[in-house]
């Protein structure tokens, strides 16, 4: 409860700070609302129901994305980082993948998937895939080799040697990698939201910017932000499980 006193407070003295920059005209006009402006967008776009509904669509675009680059991601991250060969072979061009924008691919995920969630999807799926491949590799290959000399001495197979052994020591640090790439799902949602979709909060914010209206683009922004300090607290109870503590230092 402490903390969420701490934090209380620090929005609190934040909203003034810009209340009080507001008023002094501290910003070209029209282009910072205020806090009353901002709550009012707030109260009419829940009257109308439009901010739950984009919400919705932006947090199952989210889960679609982030949800099947985990799926794949992980067991490609496991292949790469037990296997030495493999590695070399494609360690190098899943961090060239990463390094690029998903913004970048915006022009072919339009091209490829047309309109509607399938391109928003598949820029969520980039902004994950490459993130989790390479945590789940540099975990797996970090592993000591001493477990799997220990699990060979007790007859376990590739496949125990992989759920016995592998998973559970990668587990700590696959929970602190999967809670970054939520984040950065979460963050792209607005650019991926920005092509071939008319719902979702980065709609809001783009076609609130459109229309001038700042004080929506706002809502919008705070609602993002909301949101994502939810998803990282769910992430963050997870590393506080009884069987992940030992990795976390928790």
């Amino acid at each position: 409860m402490r903390k969420v006193g701490y934090a209380a407070l620090t929005g609190i003295v934040i909203v003034a700070i810009w209340w009080i920059a507001y008023a002094a005209h501290m910003f070209p006009v029209g282009t910072v609302p205020s806090p009353p402006e901002v709550a009012r967008a707030f109260g009419g776009e829940l009257a109308s129901g439009r901010l739950l509904d984009d919400t919705i669509a932006s947090l199952y675009r989210v889960a679609w994305g982030f949800t099947t680059a985990v799926i794949l991601a992980v067991p490609l991250g496991l292949v790469v980082g037990r296997s030495a060969a493999t590695r070399y072979a494609l360690l190098p061009w899943i961090n060239f993948f990463r390094s690029l924008s998903p913004i970048a691919w915006i022009p072919f995920a339009v091209i490829w998937f047309g309109i509607g969630d399938p391109p928003a999807i598949f820029i969520l799926f980039i902004a994950t895939f490459f993130q989790v491949a390479l945590a789940t590799c540099a975990a797996a290959a970090a592993v000591p080799r001493i477990y799997y000399r220990v699990g060979e001495d007790l007859g376990f197979t590739a496949s125990e040697a992989l759920f016995r052994i592998t998973l559970p020591a990668i587990l700590p640090q696959l929970v602190t990698a999967l809670r970054v790439a939520i984040g950065v799902a979460w963050m792209v949602v607005v650019a991926a939201e920005m092509i071939a979709v008319r719902s979702g909060l980065g709609y809001l914010i783009v076609d609130a910017r459109n229309g001038l209206r700042m004080d929506l683009v706002v809502c919008g922004m705070i609602t993002i932000g909301v949101i994502g300090i939810g998803l990282d607290a769910l992430f963050s109870r997870l590393t506080r499980l009884e069987s992940l503590r030992w990795g976390t230092g928790r």
